[in-house]
């Protein structure tokens, strides 16, 4: 029996010794490795550390992120993207609002940060709120977006070195406390396609390069203090769909120039300083869904007949302006007019009856003007607009008849007056007197009845 035993001990060890256990295969080894040693570059991994420590408090980002690239040990708020040499780099960055970090009060902007060097989009949203802080700008020529929005310690002019960030696509600088103006460098970012600097402080005129810009698509320089006329170089933008100049300070006419951009969509002019006539070529502008232009001084000039031309506009907007003479019929042609704000001007004659069969109409606004004449709107319309109707402040206008539930500031024709006739209160002092006379008028007829008894 034991001479078996020794035989077979000498085979089961030499099975054993060849053969290698799957646990420390090859494969395995390099998965182990990979979970314990960072798959980015050492220097862009502690430049993405000194970052985070320097803006948010809300981790200890190197112990509880050893790997930031890997989807098991990343957090939101931040992308990567592999190489082909399999290493990991920072792509997007996110800072300021939950789920992303937030930033403590003592951050500042971390111009750091453009040595990341495969940041495609970077973005502050209601990050320095507290420690103030400018825009320091170092040269990239990889990023694509950065957003700086709702930073309200956030001071300063706009670097013109932000013209070294040459493959930016869409900046973002709204809704901070920036100042001075607009440096010219910014219009040599010719990838530039979304261009929004709303909000601020900027104050000087809108430079001539603007016209550089022949990518963009949306310009909203609307809420500072920009003035003089605009250029006639935003003529050569013909790519613009949206353009928001509203709440400056902007003076002289609409540029002739405004004609050549046939993609726009959207046009805001809103509380500036412009006056004068319409550019002639305004029906040019087919693609026209919003125009809004309310507050300017474009004192004693008439509507321009040729808006009616803008068969794709859903809201017109031109209050508060001084506008005279009558509302042209023609406008009944705006067949997906949604709404129109005319109130607060000085027109005359009477309201359109073509209005009544625009089907689309939710609110119109023909207040505080000098219209007269029958209200030329059926109970139907009457009822669509319902509270989104106001006529009043028009002393000649009046209602053909009563309808019960709507009110639109005026009366029925051929009453006193041009308001809702409320119910007469009770006369307290006339109520109080009455009673008076009936107590002595009761007293007389007790002493008359004593008087007979006795």
């Amino acid at each position: 029996m034991y001479p078996f035993k020794l035989f077979l001990f000498p085979l089961l060890l030499m099975f054993f010794l060849s053969t290698t256990p799957p646990s420390i295969s090859s494969t395995n080894v390099a998965n182990i490795n990979n979970l314990t040693q960072p798959n980015m570059n050492p220097h862009e991994l502690e430049t993405l550390y000194k970052i985070m420590e320097s803006i948010s408090s809300d981790q200890s980002w190197r112990k509880s992120y050893p790997n930031p690239c890997q989807q098991s040990s990343s957090w939101l708020g931040i992308e990567c993207k592999k190489n082909t040499n399999n290493i990991y780099h920072v792509t997007r960055l996110d800072f300021g609002t939950h789920p992303n970090p937030t930033c403590k009060k003592t951050a500042t902007f971390p111009s750091l940060i453009f040595q990341l060097p495969n940041l495609e989009s970077l973005f502050f949203i209601q990050c320095f709120t507290h420690t103030k802080t400018t825009i320091s700008i170092q040269e990239n020529r990889i990023l694509q977006q950065l957003s700086i929005r709702s930073n309200p310690s956030l001071i300063g002019t706009i670097p013109p070195q932000i013209s070294s960030l040459k493959s930016l696509q869409i900046l973002t600088l709204s809704q901070n406390n920036l100042l001075g103006q607009i440096p010219p460098q910014i219009f040599t970012l010719n990838s530039l396609i979304h261009l929004d600097l709303s909000y601020n402080n900027l104050t000087g005129q809108i430079p001539n390069q603007i016209g550089n810009l022949i990518n963009l698509i949306g310009l909203d320089l609307s809420y500072n203090s920009l003035t003089n006329p605009i250029p006639s170089t935003i003529g050569l933008l013909k790519s613009l769909q949206k353009l928001d100049l509203s709440s400056n300070s902007l003076t002289g006419k609409i540029p002739q120039t405004i004609e050549k951009l046939q993609s726009l969509n959207f046009l805001a002019l809103s509380n500036n300083k412009l006056s004068g006539n319409f550019p002639k070529g305004i029906h040019k502008l087919q693609a026209l869904q919003y125009f809004l232009m309310d507050d300017n001084p474009m004192m004693f000039i008439t509507l321009p007949d040729e808006l009616s031309q803008l068969h794709k506009l859903q809201e017109l907007s031109l209050s508060s302006s001084g506008y005279s003479g009558e509302i042209p019929s023609s406008y009944s042609q705006l067949v997906n007019l949604t709404t129109l704000s005319l109130q607060n001007n000085r027109l005359t004659g009477e309201i359109p009856v073509e209005f009544s069969r625009l089907s689309h109409m939710y609110h119109l606004n023909l207040s505080r003007n000098l219209l007269d004449g029958v209200v030329p709107f059926n109970s139907s319309f009457l009822k669509r607009l319902g509270r989104n109707l106001d006529l009043s402040g028009n002393p000649g206008l009046c209602l053909m008849n009563q309808h019960e539930g709507v009110y639109v500031g005026v009366n029925v024709c051929g009453s006193s007056s041009n308001t809702i006739t409320m119910p007469l209160k009770k006369n307290r002092s006339c109520e109080a007197s009455c009673g008076v006379v009936r107590s002595l008028l009761f007293l007389v007829c007790v002493l008359c009845v004593l008087e007979l008894l006795f």
